[in-house]
């Protein structure tokens, strides 16, 4: 069957943080009197990350929403400090570090993005994003002005499910009134995007900038512009 639309990631596929995350939160935690190294911080936020739960809060809306989103982090950064015991103005360090990731400055877009994008938009291509992320990526990819690439942006707080499930998938699919067989979705994750996408029956494409080890797989790509050949073949 014919591709008709192209999902996307979005943080490590169309945006990276514009430094690199242990050295934004070390930075900042430095001014509030916690001097630890951005190499340690990484670490701890590559644990409690993937020990933390998923971020998806069905049935919520509106200041709820932000609220339980907020939250989320704010757990999530409280386990990452934790071997530094007692952190004075922990909330005020907290508040600037969710302001800072919520700014457009904080991210930045590889480099073939938007050329891909508009080749794809060029042939016609339906282009949403699939995220596990918050409602701060909105106006963190209209920031980066690529945000009007896309028909729509699904967000895993506010769908209600997270990827690997295949709902949030089949949200998008729903949008568009597409068979899961007409869509392809790029990430750069094994498990939540490449195996997510295959189990919800859609083509799933891995962006492997050779950054993170993973598995052989032929469904692989160096960077975006590599699916433009891709979709040829």
């Amino acid at each position: 069957m014919t591709i008709k639309a192209v999902f996307f990631d979005a943080a490590g596929t169309l945006i990276k943080p514009a430094r690199r995350v242990g050295e934004t939160y070390s930075v900042i935690a430095a001014k509030y009197g916690v001097e630890a190294s951005a190499a340690k911080i990484a670490e701890r936020f590559r644990i409690c990350f993937n020990a933390s739960p998923r971020l998806a809060f069905p049935s919520a809306v509106g200041e709820q929403l932000v609220g339980l989103e907020r939250d989320w982090w704010k757990q999530l950064v409280t386990a990452i400090f934790k071997p530094w015991g007692r952190f004075e103005n922990f909330d005020a360090y907290f508040d600037e570090l969710f302001a800072y990731f919520a700014t457009p400055g904080a991210w930045s877009l590889y480099p073939e993005v938007l050329e891909t994008l508009a080749t794809l938009k060029k042939r016609g291509m339906i282009l949403d994003v699939i995220s596990n992320f918050d409602s701060r990526l909105v106006r963190i990819l209209d920031g980066l002005s690529v945000a009007a690439s896309f028909e729509h942006i699904f967000i895993s707080s506010q769908v209600g499910h997270a990827k690997p499930d295949r709902e949030i998938f089949d949200a998008a699919l729903k949008q568009h009134g597409l068979h899961a067989e007409s869509a392809l979705h790029v990430g750069d994750s094994e498990i939540n995007d490449l195996q997510g996408a295959l189990n919800a029956g859609l083509r799933g494409v891995l962006v492997d900038r050779g950054d993170q080890p993973f598995a052989a797989t032929r469904l692989r790509i160096a960077s975006l512009s590599d699916l433009i050949a891709l979709l040829d073949d």
